[in-house]
């Protein structure tokens, strides 16, 4: 009888639990502000706001901020702090919430493919049965026989997704090399997302922010509860399991991102969308189960 593992197991699963709901709704959040900020600008600014926080936090409980793995640190910034929210920013200006987010959070099939790449977590029978489920309903919702104006969103959600894969499992490398503290860890992330995605502002030019109680509200729940408390959930459920089971904490998201959308935005999916939601909804069933087998 393994009670402290059984604690363990439902404490991390509470974490996912709301992470879930923060993410999922943070994608109506940032397809709502797509009229009232650049893309580039509001990431940038929601990784300012969580950091601002963050650090107040940890000054409040005199957290010392430390900076470990230089390099693996810098690797995640880049992979899953800033390229999937950069790209899935710009997705979102071309194609519906519910769209994209059904093809960025194709993350945990990328996640065990990097896993097995760079932690040597080899795949089973079960997870590549996944991967057949995805891919046909990646075809679904790409619907590349639409034209490439569909297709140029589509991809961009999709390379957002393969980029948060990448760095998840450079978490988990970090995890189990050096042992940070989760706070410390995102602390460090949200700064470096600022940091990192300074120079894309100054690149690609942004449309003017339109000011006002909604872009405010928005800036502080991206800033606050999807950026400040939402990495610092996520960094604590990849340090209590395995890569692959971590994938988990994204589950829920595109399947209830896609209710809100429905609910909020007034999107309908095509009888297409719907079944490729349906076949990778399957195929993160099937990866995930596999993977919790084998932990």
């Amino acid at each position: 009888m393994n009670t402290g593992s059984d604690q363990s197991d439902r404490g991390a699963l509470l974490l996912m639990a709301v992470t879930v709901v923060l993410w999922s709704f943070s994608w109506i959040v940032m397809k709502s502000l797509t009229t009232l900020i650049g893309p580039f600008d509001l990431v940038m600014a929601r990784y300012i706001i969580a950091f601002a926080v963050l650090f107040l936090i940890a000054l409040v409980t005199r957290k010392r901020i430390k900076f470990t793995a230089f390099w693996l640190t810098l690797g995640v910034a880049v992979f899953q702090t800033v390229a999937f929210q950069c790209l899935s920013q710009l997705a979102l200006m071309s194609g519906g919430a519910g769209h994209v987010v059904m093809l960025a959070y194709t993350m945990p099939f990328w996640l065990v493919l990097f896993a097995w790449l760079i932690l040597g977590e080899q795949p089973s029978r079960g997870q590549l049965v996944g991967f057949v489920f995805a891919a046909m309903g990646l075809v679904a919702i790409i619907e590349p026989w639409k034209g490439l104006g569909s297709l140029t969103g589509s991809l961009l959600a999709l390379a957002g997704g393969m980029s948060w894969g990448l760095g998840a499992a450079l978490s988990k490398v970090i995890f189990k090399r050096d042992r940070p503290d989760v706070l410390s860890l995102a602390v460090w992330q949200m700064l470096l997302g600022a940091v990192l995605t300074w120079p894309l502002t100054q690149l690609f030019p942004q449309p003017a922010v339109v000011w006002g109680a909604p872009l405010f509200w928005g800036l502080a729940y991206m800033g606050v509860l999807a950026s400040a408390l939402g990495w610092w959930l996520w960094l604590s459920v990849v340090k209590r399991v395995s890569a692959s089971v971590a994938g988990m904490s994204s589950l829920g998201v595109p399947a209830l991102a896609v209710v809100f959308a429905w609910l909020i935005l007034g999107e309908r999916a095509t009888p297409w969308e719907l079944s490729g939601i349906v076949l990778i909804m399957a195929g993160l069933v099937t990866v995930t189960l596999a993977g919790v087998k084998r932990v």
